[in-house]
């Protein structure tokens, strides 16, 4: 897990203000998502898709689908969130959903789960790299999500 922090801190401060650019007009942000899940002293690896719809320039709504195949102790978790999202400034996201975490195996569970959220989008091109920042609240467990997102809005 710390190799990944290290990664994605360094991929911020990489690229200079000088490629960063804030986002255009553009109303929708489809993205990939991957990163890593840590939960109960394991740490696993996820991917996923997040959509979001911008209906100002500070504020968004979208979804979440997140897999984590060996989370669980290799039964394997599906997260899927409705968030709403805040930029207070071109380059920050903070979003907050809520959802549940689908968890495989025999037995299958569905737990309701809250997200929290913190992305900084850097804007190169045609896309978009948002490392990001999350902390999934299920019953009474805390789960960390770190990772980076591919954007691409249109």
């Amino acid at each position: 897990m710390s190799r990944l922090i290290i990664f994605i801190f360094s991929l911020v401060f990489l690229f200079s203000a000088s490629i960063v650019e804030a986002a255009g007009n553009e109303k929708h942000y489809p993205g990939l998502f991957l990163g890593a899940t840590h939960a109960d002293g394991e740490t696993d690896y996820a991917l996923g898709f997040e959509y979001e719809y911008k209906i100002t320039k500070n504020f968004g709504i979208g979804g979440i689908w997140e897999r984590t195949p060996s989370g669980h102790g290799g039964d394997g978790v599906n997260v899927s969130v409705a968030s709403f999202f805040y930029h207070p400034t071109p380059e920050w996201r903070l979003g907050l959903g809520f959802g549940e975490e689908r968890i495989g195996g025999p037995k299958v569970k569905h737990k309701d789960l809250v997200r929290a959220s913190a992305a900084y989008e850097m804007q190169l091109e045609k896309f978009i790299i948002a490392p990001t920042l999350a902390m999934d609240f299920v019953d009474s467990d805390e789960i960390v999500v770190l990772g980076l997102a591919v954007i691409l809005p249109f």
